[in-house]
């Protein structure tokens, strides 16, 4: 069993952040070596002098990002993951937060709560009931039987204007980008308007599938659509990233009179459109124009990245073009987890993990919020009607580096929002609250506010 050397300042709170921070530091730098058995939580948490409760947050967190495995009756060990995290880039490694990080990002849900037992019947389901040919190359669209259940989920929660024959089931949202503006412009150099500031991990792909990126300004109302220059268009119109204002119906009804107008396609991420809490349902754009909008979706929010499964619907002179373009890639996806998730959606295990998570995340949005109000009241906090994260706008000349520098310390996720600009802007910064329960969000803000007081922002 390993002896741990834990340092801990006491006087800036957030120990449970402290703690889970110098564990992780240590799994990446090689200290703590795949198998290694760590203390059991009374044990270290007598070594360190500080309450078991706070010990079994450090482990909870690490066991749900990966670093950590915990098993009953042989307790808790570091996982076989960890060799492979401690060669990839950090969140202030290779370029610093603006460089690549694979792995918990402020849009990452809270892992821990996979509804593993009922994911787990499903497979054993499938495994039990269908048939050897399923197993073979299939229809590199997707399972006929996935496909019929995600066109009736989307018309049914998303108001989405989805036949099964224009799905095309695919690796996420990512992968149905690529192969829509493949099928758009198979020879490259389409002009795509995106969003001004919006997700810098996408930008990479975009240009590799040969787009030309032309920005637009988000507002308070989403997009202004006023000149576009291009032959589509990028939005999230349900919850925008990274800003989280919902897309207004002015704004919406003049996107589309600019897609229609001009014969122009629209490319619709459904981002955060499960997890609402203070607003009314909003609809998919696909649904007011099915032949001028491509949408894509994924269940990476909803149940886990590491399902790689997500869809894109789109017209049906696009539809075709964008399977064969599947087919001409990687043959499709796997057929088995295509089964389970389609027994999922059938026998409402996807609805009930969805509300049961809804209200969960609303919980742990209000306590942060409560506490960004109280500790830090000079930091505005937008966009919380939605998803995952909230949008903090700093006061002028405050660094956005050293905010989340400190909030990484603490255990916190968060993102620096000016590489997401195209143009400059004022210091903002992006914050997830998936993973921070209810109870430890006071603790963590509060530690957040020491490291931040006494520094130049500047």
């Amino acid at each position: 069993m390993a002896d741990l050397h834990i340092q801990i300042n006491r006087d800036e709170g957030g120990i449970a952040g402290q703690i889970a921070a110098e564990l992780r530091e240590g799994v990446r730098l090689g200290r703590l070596v795949p198998g290694t058995r760590l203390p059991a939580t009374r044990d270290l948490a007598a070594d360190l002098q500080v309450s078991r409760g706070v010990v079994v947050e450090a482990y909870e967190q690490l066991v749900a990002e990966g670093f950590l495995v915990s098993r009953v009756g042989a307790g808790t060990e570091v996982a076989a993951l960890g060799a492979v995290r401690s060669a990839l880039p950090g969140p202030v490694a290779d370029g610093g937060v603006y460089g690549p990080y694979h792995g918990h990002r402020a849009t990452s849900p809270d892992l821990g709560h996979f509804p593993r037992e009922r994911w787990l019947a499903a497979v054993r389901h499938v495994l039990a009931t269908v048939p050897s040919d399923a197993l073979d190359y299939g229809d590199p669209g997707g399972v006929p039987e996935l496909r019929e259940e995600l066109a009736g989920y989307l018309r049914r929660v998303r108001a989405a204007d989805v036949h099964p024959d224009n799905l095309v089931v695919v690796g996420g949202v990512a992968q149905g980008l690529s192969l829509a503006l493949h099928v758009l412009a198979p020879r490259g150099g389409l002009r795509l308007i995106v969003e001004d500031p919006t997700s810098r991990r996408q930008v990479p792909l975009l240009e590799r599938a040969g787009a030309r990126l032309v920005p637009v300004p988000v507002g308070c109302d989403g997009l202004v659509a006023g000149d576009m220059k291009g032959e589509a268009a990028l939005v999230t119109p349900a919850h925008q990233y990274p800003t989280g204002v919902v897309l207004s119906p002015a704004r919406r009804a003049a996107l589309m009179e600019w897609a229609g107008a001009g014969d122009r396609m629209i490319l619709e991420d459904d981002y955060d459109a499960e997890f609402r809490y203070d607003r009314d349902p909003v609809g998919c754009l696909q649904g007011l124009a099915p032949d001028r909008v491509i949408l894509t979706g994924s269940v990476s929010k909803s149940l886990a990245p590491g399902l790689r499964l997500g869809w894109v619907a789109a017209p049906a002179h696009l539809a075709g073009a964008i399977r064969r373009a599947r087919s001409e890639l990687d043959l499709g996806s796997p057929v088995i987890e295509q089964y389970a998730l389609a027994r999922f959606l059938r026998t409402g295990g996807y609805d009930k993990h969805l509300r049961r998570m809804r209200r969960e995340y609303r919980r742990r949005r209000d306590a942060l919020v409560r506490a960004l109000a109280e500790e830090l009241p000079e930091i505005r906090v937008r966009g919380i009607q939605a998803g995952l994260h909230v949008y903090l706008d700093l006061p002028d000349g405050w660094d956005e580096l050293r905010v989340v520098h400190a909030a990484q310390s603490l255990g916190l996720s968060a993102e620096p929002v000016g590489p997401m600009r195209f143009s400059p802007g004022p210091p903002a910064v992006v914050l997830g609250f998936a993973r921070v329960p209810v109870h430890q969000a006071g603790e963590a803000v509060r530690g957040l506010k020491v490291r931040m007081s006494g520094h130049s922002m500047e």
